[in-house]
Formats: C-alpha cells, sequence, structure tokens
C-alpha cells in the first residue's frame, strides 16, 4: 500500500510538470527552495519545485541544527543580521514551528587563558539580549555554570556568560516547507535533476528535468535558482561563461554520548571570532562545527579522521576528556556553507545571502543563515516580483503543516516516550503518523530498540513525505541516523517497508 501510494504521487508529480504551465520554477529543495516555493504558492502562483536527490539531503540537513542571533557576529559588527535573525527566531518559535523549535539557554565559558575578559563579554551579552528582547544576559558564578551544565571544566573558569538562543531538527523543518508548498497547491517531487534550461528568445523559460527515467519538458514564465552548493553549477546551464559567484565552507560535527542531564548549551570560544557548540540533542552531545575552505564536488563532502580530531580537541576547552574520546562518537556529518567570494579565511567572513540575475533573467540565490531562510525566501520573490506580476508580498510568517491543527489525537496508545517524540517531529499531524497502527500494530515496533522511532513514521515518511531511500527514512525523516543506531537491524526493518519489498 506505502509502495503504491508513492508511485501514484510520483506519477502524479510527473504528469503535473509536464502538462502545466507554471509561473515559477524553484530548482532546490533545500530550506530557502522550499520556502520560496510555499510563499510562491501561498501568493495564488502555479508553482513547481523539484531536487536533484532528496529534499534537504545538503546543507539544510548539515548545519548545527541551531536557531540563534548569531553571538559571534556581533564581533565581527553584523548587528542587522543579529537583529534579523532573532526576529526570526521569535516567528519559527511562536508561530511558525513551534514543535520543531525550542528554547534553550547557553553558557560561554571565560576562562582565565581564553580570549574575552567578563567586562568585554557582558557587554556583548547585554547588547545581543536586547536584540533578542530577553532578560537572560548577566555573568553566572562556575557553581552556578555547574548545576547547568554537569559536566563544565571548571580549573581556571573565571565566571560564565549566560543567554538564550533556541535548537532545531532542520531537515524536519526544511521537509515541512517543502509539505507546506505542496499543501498550498505546488508540484514538488525529489530525484529531478534539471539537466538544461529552456529558453526562448534569450529567456529562462523552464528546464528539462530528468525525472524516473525520463526528461520532462518544464514550462515557466520565471526560474529561481535555490541550490545551494550546486547554485553555480545551475547557474553554468543559462551562461557556461558565469563562473564562480559563491565560495564553500565544510561544516563538520560529532555526537557524542551525554547531556541528558544538562540544562543549557555551552558556546566555547576558540580565539577572538571563532566559537564551536555543545548542544544536548536527543540525548546525545552535539559537537561542532569546523570551518574550512572547501573547492570540489559539493556531493563528495566528508567527514575526515582529522575533523573529528579537531572537533573534539576544541570541544575539550570546556569538557574533560572522558566525554571525547574518539570510540565515543556516534554519529557525524559533514555539509557546506555557501558563503559569499572574499578574501580571508571562511571563519570571518559575512554570512550574507548572495543574489544574481543571468543574462536569461534566471534569479539565483544562495547562502545565509538557517534561521534567516524565511526572510531570504521573500527576498528572493521581492526580486521577481515583477516578471510574476505579484502585487505586495505577505510577509507575516504563517504554520508550517505541523503547526496548523492543535494538539493531535492518537488512535493508539504509545510509550511516552515516543509519544512526546512524535509530537515534536510531527505535531499536530502525529495522528497521521500512528493512524494505520490502530490495525497493524507492528507499525509500533521501533526501529532500533535504543531510539523513540517507530515503523509507523518509516511508511509514513514513504507514502506522505516522498522518502524513497533507507537512508531518506533513517537519516531525514526520523532522527536514527544521527542517534548512532542505524545498524543492519534497523536498515532491514526500513528496507522491509520500502517500496518493492
Amino acid at each position: 500500500m506505502a509502495a503504491l501510494a508513492a508511485a501514484e504521487r510520483r506519477a502524479a508529480a510527473r504528469e503535473s510538470l509536464a502538462r502545466r504551465s507554471f509561473d515559477l520554477l524553484v530548482v532546490g529543495g533545500g530550506v530557502i527552495g522550499a520556502a520560496t516555493a510555499a510563499h510562491a504558492a501561498r501568493a495564488g502562483l502555479a508553482v513547481a519545485l523539484v531536487d536533484a536527490g532528496d529534499f534537504g539531503s545538503g546543507t539544510s540537513s548539515a548545519s548545527s541544527k541551531l536557531v540563534h542571533g548569531g553571538l559571534r557576529y556581533l564581533r565581527l559588527g553584523d548587528v542587522r543580521l543579529v537583529r534579523e535573525a532573532h526576529h526570526e527566531r521569535r516567528a519559527l518559535a511562536a508561530d511558525v514551528a513551534p514543535h520543531l523549535v525550542h528554547r534553550l539557554p547557553f553558557l560561554l565559558p571565560l576562562y582565565r587563558d581564553g580570549p574575552f575578559r567578563p567586562a568585554f563579554v557582558q557587554s556583548g551579552i547585554l547588547l545581543y539580549s536586547t536584540l533578542a528582547r530577553s532578560r537572560l544576559n548577566w555573568l553566572v558564578r562556575p557553581d552556578r555554570a555547574e548545576r547547568l551544565v554537569p559536566e563544565l571544566r571548571l580549573d581556571g573558569l573565571r565566571s560564565c556568560a549566560l543567554y538564550a538562543d533556541a535548537w532545531t531538527n532542520d531537515a524536519r523543518l526544511c521537509l515541512e516547507n517543502v509539505l507546506a508548498a505542496e499543501q498550498a497547491g505546488a508540484t514538488v517531487v525529489n530525484r529531478a535533476e534539471v539537466v538544461s534550461l529552456r529558453l526562448v528568445d534569450g529567456q529562462v523559460r523552464g528546464a528539462e528535468v530528468a525525472l524516473d527515467g525520463d526528461v520532462v519538458d518544464v514550462q515557466a514564465r520565471v526560474t529561481v535558482n535555490a541550490a545551494g552548493p550546486w547554485v553555480d553549477a545551475v547557474r553554468g546551464l543559462e551562461d557556461p561563461r558565469s563562473g564562480t559567484s559563491v565560495r564553500l565552507s565544510k561544516g563538520v560535527h560529532v555526537l557524542v554520548p551525554g547531556g541528558s542531564d544538562w540544562s543549557a548549551a555551552l558556546t566555547v570560544p576558540q580565539d577572538d571570532v571563532r566559537v564551536t557548540f555543545a548542544v544536548p540533542w536527543y540525548g546525545l552531545l552535539l559537537l561542532g562545527t569546523t570551518d574550512t575552505d572547501f573547492d570540489g564536488d559539493p556531493a563528495a563532502v566528508s567527514v575526515e579522521t582529522e575533523d573529528v580530531t579537531e572537533i573534539l580537541d576544541e570541544a575539550g576547552k570546556a569538557l574533560p576528556s572522558t566525554l571525547l574520546e574518539p570510540c565515543s562518537v556516534r554519529a557525524s556529518y559533514a555539509g557546506l556553507r555557501v558563503l559569499p567570494l572574499g578574501d580571508g579565511g571562511t571563519a570571518t567572513a559575512r554570512r550574507e545571502t548572495v543574489f544574481s540575475v543571468g543574462p536569461g533573467g534566471m534569479l539565483s540565490v544562495a547562502g545565509g543563515k538557517l534561521t534567516t531562510y524565511r526572510r531570504i525566501a521573500l527576498d528572493a520573490l521581492e526580486r521577481v516580483r515583477g516578471p510574476l506580476g505579484l502585487g505586495q508580498i505577505d510577509r507575516r510568517p504563517f504554520p508550517l503543516p505541523g503547526a496548523n491543527g492543535g494538539e493531535p489525537r492518537l488512535a493508539v496508545e504509545l510509550d511516552p516516550e515516543v509519544e512526546a517524540h512524535l509530537r515534536h517531529l510531527y505535531g499536530s499531524r502525529a495522528g497521521e503518523v500512528v493512524e494505520r497502527a490502530a490495525e497493524d500494530p507492528s507499525l509500533l515496533e521501533r526501529l532500533h530498540p535504543d531510539g523513540p522511532d517507530i515503523a509507523a513514521q518509516a511508511v509514513f515518511a514513504v507514502e506522505s513525505e516522498w522518502a524513497a531511500s533507507v537512508d531518506d527514512v533513517l537519516r531525514r525523516r526520523t532522527t536514527v541516523t544521527l542517534r548512532g543506531l542505524a545498524d543492519e537491524g534497523a536498515v532491514a526493518r526500513v528496507e522491509r517497508l520500502l517500496p518493492g519489498s
């Protein structure tokens, strides 16, 4: 039944791409492309959204999982970005995705051999908290800090700055924007690669899209290229001489056991600009990130041994070595940040969004922060409002599918841990996930005995969320992979639930 639903859904999307004439084609199903498609569809436009891989499989599922103002950007003098990010953080947590975005205190430890003095940091925290409209803006003594983070290294600790930000599940946040676009009438499909652009009188009017063994001619008045690290590859289809518009930075994260008794996260200064994080995330500690130049095929980005060593060593400035043994690493992942061109190291590069318009009129958008994805998408629409014939764009936040509908009623009784997990990942859609389990109790079985994800989620991912592979399910629809639980048993359970099994 899951296989049939998935096949029918893809067939309908393929027919729609081939048959309809669209107002807007969005290339790239990361969070910016997905949000652009969602806002455009809600504005009444005929929209198509395609991604060469899985939705959110690039940068949008490989972030630090933070929705934050960006404390270090104050040090770089970018007050505007911090103000905008705080505005968006409040909107996401209150209206857009309150089930996925959760407030969390952060401690910034100030050691005697560290780069910052307490008085300097307190003034920065005061400004940061003012922009955040938060009263959490003071220095706390080591004994109070230890109660918040029991494993905090106390040797040489003078005090800790305390402030508030938020954490999220980035892959799910991206996916809900895709689903919001679909609910608003957009045609969305993954594993649909743009292989060439349609040029009519020198203007881009859609694309040729490789989909399930065929090439589909997609007609659209306007095309937006939101392909993330592949943005220049798509620009090259419009103009082979277009060259490079951005640079890439590799960021690696690792997850280790710990953090279950933490009531705050850590922001660890590494020098006078760069910081790393230790964030309690689903019962583990998420550590990172690295920040190094990357020049190569974005699909080839990977975690190297030296990346893991760097992360563990840097975390050791604030945490004991017992937490940070290489053998303790449960999972790791690498992603690419898209940055403006410029001199200097990537750590000091401004996190600005890069917009460009090619000779055929295609708008390319790349870069920025996960936190401000909604604003970036709206700014992209503003830039094509004329060709689309759009009037004033409604910039007000709207609830994503999981935030729209109130508390879900569940048709089955669940283990409290599983229920809380489903309500977090799916919000008001949690009832839909377990609906079929009322008739098939086997769907309540856990994908791995040590995690809360269940078989019903895999079926739901295939039928309703465009999942087509084990990795789609275990890494981006559930939390199995990043918990370090994607062993042979979990893989086999999902394989049995996938189409064709």
